[in-house]
């Protein structure tokens, strides 16, 4: 943990010059991966919330930190904010002393031939230029982790899941397909991982829900094995789905009790707000596993040229992702760069099996959230509804 009183610089994702530079310009997507840290005695976290930063929720405390762990009362800063690491000394609360610096942008589409360009030249230049030292790659046969896997050739890929998993079988084809078979490790999860695994994403991310848990436990397990086989970098391609149009609630929002908006652009936004709480959860979980995360796909330069994209470069005619499978073409082979994907915590039955262990041991489905009473036997833990983040 960082000195609270300390007017230094220590960041984590940027250089100083670039943070100030954005801090005095206000540009919220100065060509970056994230950051977050301690900048001319300033707290600041990028706009996305690519790196996770801490401060003490409790007023009569000080201190920030990477690592919630860390503190008493970890709360998140803010993504796109800045605040005085010493809190408000005026004594209205420790939020009181933050500022919002950058909001997301939300330009106007560009014409189609133009935006759907700038995408191509923005995914091709941010996974090419991922070094590949010490690097694995989080593979699930998707188009997502296909085009970053192919950026990085020498880099093995991995994926996780239990015996007849989908994303099991769909890396094993994408990899065959790039001709990349040899390449591919696959971590074969048993009940036995998940409850050793559950208790330590508890205690590194502070999560509780299931949800959470199903969709960050095949990413710990996957880095868990990268780093017992030397690696320290896992590239995952984080932010495509919510960037591109991946979900199946923009693709009708009108039509979808899930999302506010009524526009397929609209709906692209509610999820993309969504991202800084998400990040957080994985990039403690790839950090407890002992890999640092690299998110090619999340680089200013493709987010910039994301939401600039016009509707139909999103979904068109039932198709996710329009652009970013453009992208991908000549990249990855066209059944790779045309599959659909399962939901992680589907696709590798994690979700199913977590699910199979709770009823296993004594926790059936009529009773109220009944993995979740689960997960806090695990840890040890009375069961406390609402406590999971």
């Amino acid at each position: 943990m960082s000195d609270p009183d300390a007017r230094s610089t220590r960041l984590d994702g940027a250089d100083a010059a670039t943070v100030r530079a954005a801090l005095d310009s206000q540009d919220p997507l100065p060509g970056t991966g994230g950051f977050a840290g301690l900048v001319d005695g300033a707290l600041v976290r990028d706009v996305l919330g690519r790196r996770p930063l801490f401060v003490e929720a409790d007023p009569d405390r000080s201190g920030w930190s990477f690592d919630p762990t860390d503190l008493r009362s970890p709360r998140s800063l803010p993504a796109g904010t800045a605040r005085d690491p010493d809190g408000d000394s005026a004594g209205d609360g420790p939020a009181s002393a933050e500022r919002t610096v950058w909001t997301l942008p939300d330009p106007d589409p560009v014409a189609p031939g133009d935006a759907r360009a700038a995408v191509t030249d923005a995914v091709r230049a941010s996974t090419r230029a991922v070094d590949p030292e010490g690097l694995a790659v989080a593979f699930s046969g998707g188009v997502d982790s296909a085009v970053v896997a192919a950026g990085v050739p020498e880099a093995p890929l991995y994926v996780a899941g239990f015996e007849g998993a989908h994303d099991v079988a769909a890396a094993r084809e994408a990899a065959d397909a790039m001709d990349r078979g040899r390449d591919l490790r696959v971590v074969d999860l048993d009940h036995a991982d998940l409850k050793r695994a559950v208790p330590d994403l508890v205690a590194a991310t502070g999560r509780r829900n299931p949800m959470d848990l199903a969709i960050a436990l095949p990413l710990y397990l996957v880095a868990e094995r990268a780093a017992a086989d030397g690696y320290d970098r896992l590239a995952v391609g984080q932010g495509a789905d919510e960037l591109f149009g991946g979900y199946a609630k923009v693709v009708d929002p009108a039509g979808d009790d899930r999302v506010d908006a009524d526009t397929v652009r609209g709906a692209r936004r509610e999820t993309v707000l969504t991202l800084p709480d998400q990040l957080e959860r994985d990039v403690l979980a790839l950090r407890a596993a002992g890999v640092g995360p690299v998110a090619p796909l999340l680089h200013d330069r493709v987010v910039a040229a994301a939401l600039s994209l016009p509707g139909d470069l999103l979904v068109a005619d039932g198709e996710r992702k329009v652009a970013l499978r453009a992208a991908a073409e000549g990249v990855v082979p066209e059944p790779v760069r045309s599959a659909d994907k399962k939901a992680v915590q589907y696709g590798t039955y994690v979700s199913r099996e977590l699910d199979r262990l709770a009823r296993q041991a004594g926790f059936k489905r009529r009773m109220d959230d009944h993995v979740g009473r689960y997960v806090a036997s695990l840890c040890g833990e009375e069961y406390e509804d609402g406590r999971g983040r």
